[in-house]
């Protein structure tokens, strides 16, 4: 068995709540990867600006 299958394997046999935490821990991943490489500056300048031009509220 290769490893992927054991962790295809592995994962199926984890809860609702362990499968919660792995999808969190993939998606911090991936949002400090496209961060890291930039992927996500025209988002925070279309924000920030929206933010500079009134366009946004107190939570």
């Amino acid at each position: 068995m290769s490893t992927v299958q054991e962790i295809e394997c592995a994962i199926e046999k984890l809860s609702e709540a362990e499968l919660a935490e792995i999808r969190e821990w993939l998606w911090d991943r991936d949002i400090a990867q496209d961060a890291s490489a930039g992927r996500l500056d025209t988002l925070a300048d279309e924000a920030l600006a929206e933010h500079r031009n009134g366009k946004t509220r107190r939570l």
